[in-house]
């Protein structure tokens, strides 16, 4: 229960918040408070606005309108310094750790003790051996975070949260990647926090979570707050249904071309990675769309990197066209005729400085070899030419770079990657993240064509609820590392997938 009287003047309070980028409302008219020894639990969607929100706050991105008060004294957020100086501290599911510095060294990062010019370790082991011992952190102050489980380097980001004096702590899925013990861990020292009346901010998708340890919980959705409740009473149900929205029911491409799936291309058994994966096992066939619908943290990228030979698996195995293979790599997997656009196309979809020609032919370079030497290229350029008319890339020619291009020409670039090189079965991860409206038609219309009009294999990674409905065969979700259940074209609502994902329907 919050140490602060509902009536009291909030801890923080964010009112009107709006950003735009590009054009879009990320945010509109958002409002958000905190009470002092609360933990306000924030929930929605994959891209509802929860982590636009929290950049706002922790002095990332600037907010374009809204105020944002703190003990009710406006205040601007210019960086994150400014926020952290203000005593607002996040800490991010992926850590921002230098693994091989000591637990001390990372705690103080930046903020090390100086005496003679030179960095004072006898004061900042001192001063780190008092943030541990606030946390519980059974760790020496010397030891590098390289050493540490997951749980304790969480134990560190809290320790260097508490180290700045905060007074707000924005905790992103901190349970994610920890054990049931090391969650209850966790719990403890959430719990402490709340008493010494530290206002926490927990965005999370686990539903379970919520009656442990939040006091009310606000949930967003298309960058709106769709409304704010205390947890005591509230229904699982009802908040999947405030996630969900209205139900936006669309007709499959499948019905619409009256395409039959035709034999197995890939079959996945029992693969497993330690702390990602379960068991998962499901096939997909020729001329198929199969969906995977999981939210931030459920494996679903993860699952596709290892199907591609990106990260290897502990064990499982991997059919295609009948045939049991090993991928070492990903260049096993383009020689067996799979492709896969990675969600971050910016940092591993493209060679941003290359040309477009040049990203085009990138995986089918060794079939423009002539006499196994010298690249034929005006051969290369005359294919890359056809295929960016085929997709009708907005580019001033093949030697254009592709940092210059837009994000839905950019995604363009990589769908002609994998066509020329002959895929047979693709991997999309999230294929229509960050690309305006227009492109995202177009990008349905050739996964459709792809699979439908081809007769080739999709696997459909999407955060969208009305899209992967609309554009998939079947849908399986994704819930922990496991695939949970598998949805029938029939059967899928925005309500039953968010459901199943939230682990509130079995």
């Amino acid at each position: 229960m919050s140490t602060e009287a509902p009536n009291a003047v909030p801890l923080l309070e964010m009112r009107g918040i709006g950003k735009r980028f590009a054009g879009v409302d990320a945010l509109r008219d958002v409002d958000f408070d905190l009470r002092r020894g609360e933990v306000h639990v924030l929930m929605g969607a994959n891209g509802a606005g929860k982590s636009t929100l929290m950049k706002i706050l922790s002095g990332a991105y600037p907010m374009d309108a809204g105020e944002v008060r703190l003990d009710g004294v406006p205040v601007e957020l210019k960086n994150s310094r400014t926020a952290r100086e203000l005593g607002i501290a996040i800490i991010y599911q992926h850590f921002s750790q230098v693994p091989h510095l000591s637990v001390a060294e990372n705690i103080f990062l930046g903020r090390e003790p100086v005496r003679f010019g030179i960095i004072d370790y006898r004061r900042l082991h001192a001063d780190a051996r008092e943030a541990i011992a606030q946390v519980g952190l059974e760790a020496e102050a010397g030891e590098p975070v390289l050493n540490l489980s997951v749980s304790r380097r969480q134990m560190v980001e809290i320790a260097k949260a508490l180290s700045l004096k905060s007074k707000i702590l924005i905790m992103d899925e901190p349970t994610s990647a920890l054990t049931q013990r090391e969650t209850a861990t966790l719990f403890e020292i959430i719990n402490s926090l709340k008493a010494r009346g530290i206002g926490i901010i927990y965005i999370s998708h686990r539903l379970e979570e919520l009656r442990d340890l939040g006091t009310r919980v606000t949930v967003m959705r298309d960058g709106r707050v769709v409304g704010t409740r205390p947890i005591a009473g509230t229904e699982m149900s009802d908040l999947v249904r405030m996630m969900a929205g209205k139900e936006i029911v669309r007709s499959s491409g499948r019905a619409a071309t009256g395409a039959r799936p035709g034999r197995e291309a890939l079959r996945v058994e029992g693969l497993e990675r330690r702390g990602k994966l379960r068991g998962i096992s499901f096939a997909i066939r020729e001329g198929e769309i199969v969906g995977l619908f999981g939210l931030m943290g459920s494996g679903r990228t993860e699952l596709a990197r290892a199907i591609f030979g990106v990260d290897r698996p502990d064990s499982g195995r991997i059919f295609l066209f009948g045939e049991e293979v090993s991928i070492a790599n990903p260049g096993t997997a383009v020689a067996r005729g799979l492709g896969f656009l990675t969600e971050d196309r910016l940092n591993s979809g493209l060679a941003m400085t290359m040309g477009v020609g040049g990203n085009i032919s990138l995986p089918s370079l060794p079939g423009f070899r002539r006499y196994g030497l010298a690249l034929d290229l005006a051969r290369e350029n005359r294919e890359a030419g056809r295929l960016i008319r085929d997709f009708r890339i907005k580019t001033s020619g093949t030697g254009q770079m592709v940092k210059f291009l837009s994000g839905g020409n950019q995604q363009k670039v990589v769908f002609a990657k994998w066509i020329m090189a002959e895929s047979r079965i693709l991997l999309l991860d999230d294929p229509t993240q960050g690309i305006d409206v227009e492109a995202k038609e177009e990008v349905h219309r050739f996964i459709l064509d792809f699979a439908h009009g081809r007769g080739r294999s999709v696997l459909f990674i999407s955060s969208e609820l009305p899209e992967i409905i609309g554009v998939s065969d079947r849908i399986l979700v994704i819930r922990d590392g496991a695939l949970v259940r598998e949805v029938g074209p029939g059967e899928a609502s925005q309500e039953l997938l968010l459901s199943l994902a939230l682990g509130a329907q079995a």
